[in-house]
């Protein structure tokens, strides 16, 4: 079993069976909460930009699901892992990225969660590096914890409001693409 940060405070491991290669990423088939619940690939695709790959996103769930908007509300573990695949992607650019996509997933009100938002865009102050790896993992009743290649950076505390948003970004009417969207819900059309 491999592992995507120290166990004692990790929230996801993967497991070494993989079952998709998106843009020559090899993602797992599974993963598994620390409290060892099995969370399943939903579906990756790619972050295109002016015709540049920029990174492998991809979905965990407890169970497949293809609505988003039930995705977005429940309340249950999940991951979303971005896998860097340019060297266009620096720290600044993802901060302003995910600014933009918290205000579209937000419908322009994310003044409600602006502390964990900023909590979250700390996250990024290190260099970003082609082959980064980030997990952004929701388990219920701790919040959001953020992984970058395997380390935590920090967990924020959060309820319903941010989690909800911060899966918006990649998942919601506004989402940051309609096809990574579609591919993360499973749907390739």
């Amino acid at each position: 079993m491999r592992k995507l940060g120290l166990m004692l405070i990790l929230s996801v491991v993967a497991v070494n069976s993989y079952s998709l290669d998106i843009g020559g990423i090899s993602l797992p088939d599974t993963m598994e909460t620390k409290d060892h619940q099995k969370l399943v690939l939903n579906g990756a695709g790619i972050r295109e930009k002016w015709f540049m790959d920029l990174y492998v996103g991809a979905l965990y769930l407890t169970a497949p699901q293809s609505d988003s908007e039930k995705v977005v509300a429940a309340d249950e573990p999940m991951t979303i892992r971005l896998h860097i695949i340019s060297g266009m992607i620096t720290s600044k650019k993802l901060t302003e990225a995910t600014q933009e996509g918290f205000e579209n997933s937000t419908h322009g009100n994310a003044e409600p969660i602006l502390k964990e938002v900023n909590e979250m865009l700390h996250a990024f102050k290190e260099p970003i590096k082609n082959g980064d790896v980030f997990d952004f993992v929701y388990l219920p009743e701790e919040g959001v914890s953020i992984y970058k290649n395997n380390h935590e950076i920090r967990t924020i505390p959060c309820d319903g409001v941010f989690k909800e948003a911060l899966f918006g970004i990649w998942l919601s009417d506004q989402p940051a693409q309609k096809s990574l969207k579609q591919d993360m819900m499973g749907s390739n059309s």
